[in-house]
């Protein structure tokens, strides 16, 4: 019986990978040009490196100085328009959509005495701008505020060539850790808002591409103590080369790069490098995954918890008896919003 549901969950979750039809495979590209408003660029320039060489040198300066490239200057133009947070992201693209951070603002009703409480939910890859209202919705009810951040290239910031997120994540290497540089540095602001506005205990919920943000901005933000991450796994180079979801990205690199080079050039946004970091903070993170997960690997997510384990910092963990998009289905993301609901209650 096991292996037939396994073989059904398989199945769902390639026919819902497959309503997508306007993938895109984008020719290779260093992306050397994106790494220019990195900081260890100044102090490292080019000098004759070959290309991989050069991301790999910048990489590890980043890495020994992540608190340096996670860093920025604090935004001086929020703006509550309504529901609707704006600011200017301290990371400069060449689109200006991208330029202007969005916020969707859930608040819960006020209650006399009570600690005042957020989180910051950050999407998954291409989700639309409606896409995790709902959960948002739903933690407003149990009294968390609620910050929904628009991640680069997404919805709102979507430059008008794209129909999907693609500038995101893509065979662009350079850009790719750029918008992941953009990503955190942004979730830092919604912190800097939410902390403005009086919030005594922040926390943040990351789901796919979301949750690796969202362990990267925790790793490099003390304020962000309770985290949930909705789908986990470890090197960002190993989720592109494997996943369901990005065979059209590997198709644009593997004929120009190694998985060990891709893991070099995309070092500094891959997790694993900042797990002794995580494991002292203190933090108090929940790790939900599935169990039949084709885009992030499931052996991938069992190598996260092994090594929470293994360091034996406080953690929770749920195994979702679901694939990667059947997480969003029915009755699979009421299991999960309620698992994750309850953690940032107990917690916050």
């Amino acid at each position: 019986m096991s292996s037939l549901y396994a073989r059904w969950m398989y199945d769902w979750d390639a026919r819902l990978n497959s309503v997508s039809t306007n993938r895109v495979v984008r020719p290779f590209e260093w992306g050397l040009e994106w790494t220019r408003q990195w900081p260890a660029a100044t102090r490292l320039p080019r000098n004759g490196h070959d290309p991989h060489g050069y991301l790999k040198l910048l990489n590890q300066a980043a890495l020994a100085d992540s608190d340096e490239f996670f860093g920025y200057r604090k935004p001086t133009d929020f703006v509550l328009d309504g529901s609707r947070l704006r600011f200017t992201s301290p990371v400069k693209t060449p689109y200006p959509e991208n330029n202007t951070v969005h916020g969707q603002w859930f608040p819960a009703a006020p209650k006399p005495g009570r600690r005042r409480v957020a989180a910051v939910v950050l999407p998954h890859w291409n989700a639309s701008a409606a896409q995790h209202g709902a959960l948002c919705a739903g933690m407003a009810k149990f009294g968390i505020n609620a910050l929904r951040v628009s991640l680069p290239y997404h919805d709102f910031r979507m430059p008008a060539e794209l129909e999907r997120a693609d500038y995101a994540v893509s065979s662009n290497l350079g850009r790719t850790v750029d918008a992941t540089r953009q990503a955190v540095i942004d979730t830092r602001c919604c912190v800097d808002w939410l902390e403005s506005q009086g919030f005594e205990s922040i926390g943040i919920v990351g789901t796919s591409l979301g949750s690796c943000y969202a362990y990267l901005a925790s790793v490099h933000d003390a304020r962000l103590k309770v985290n949930v991450f909705a789908h986990c796994s470890t090197y960002f180079a190993d989720v592109v080369w494997e996943g369901l979801s990005t065979q059209h990205i590997r198709q644009g690199l593997e004929s120009n790069v190694t998985l060990e080079q891709l893991r070099d050039a995309w070092d500094v946004i891959s997790p694993p490098n900042y797990v002794e970091r995580y494991a002292r903070l203190g933090k108090k993170p929940l790790f939900l995954y599935a169990r039949y997960d084709t885009t992030f690997p499931t052996r991938f997510s069992e190598q996260v918890i092994a090594k929470a384990r293994e360091l034996g910092f406080e953690h929770r963990v749920v195994a979702m008896p679901c694939g990667h998009y059947s997480l969003g289905q029915t009755p699979f993301k009421f299991m999960a919003g309620y698992h994750i609901v309850n953690h940032l209650k107990r917690n916050l």
